[in-house]
């Protein structure tokens, strides 16, 4: 007989929710069907963002959303939330905002600024980058960051801080 402990986990020991009831397979697929969805559309509020209405916030709230989803739906995982490490995604978020914030100041333009870069693509025709796409994208990060580390607080069974 194997230890149960030293056996591979399989697709049904990630999707053991934390009160042993095992969810519904109407709501496996649900969650599945809908959690990359939100994820992708999540990407295109971030990339829509500096032209129209969206950006890393909007976006980040998306992406949150998924995996708060995901977590209610499938429950708490045995060992800890599936997915980045929240404290670095958290710093590396704040970084790039920063980074990005500050940036024109070393070229003598005020805190900020935003900059327009723009090639000529073969087959796609003009392409256009913004500085504010790496600010929104670190603010993306500070979210999606912020409900992992609410995530994985909630999965939590004592004040010592470790994960069940």
């Amino acid at each position: 007989m194997t230890d149960p402990s030293s056996r591979s986990r399989t697709a049904t020991d990630r999707d053991e929710p934390f009160s042993g009831i095992p969810p519904t397979p109407i709501v496996l697929l649900g969650v599945r069907a809908t959690f990359h969805t939100m994820l992708l559309l999540s990407l295109w509020f971030l990339l829509r963002g500096h032209n129209v209405p969206g950006g890393g916030f909007i976006g980040g709230l998306v992406a949150a959303i998924a995996l708060v989803l995901r977590w209610v739906a499938l429950g708490r995982p045995r060992q800890r939330f599936p997915g980045p490490s929240p404290v670095p995604t958290l710093g590396l978020g704040l970084t790039i905002s920063a980074v990005t914030a500050a940036a024109p100041l070393v070229v003598s333009d005020q805190i900020l600024e935003s900059r327009l870069w723009s090639w000529q693509v073969p087959l796609l025709g003009s392409v256009k980058l913004s500085s504010t796409l790496f600010f929104d994208t670190g603010v993306y990060l500070v979210v999606v960051g912020l409900a992992l580390v609410a995530l994985a607080t909630l999965g939590r069974d004592d004040v010592s801080g470790e994960p069940t």
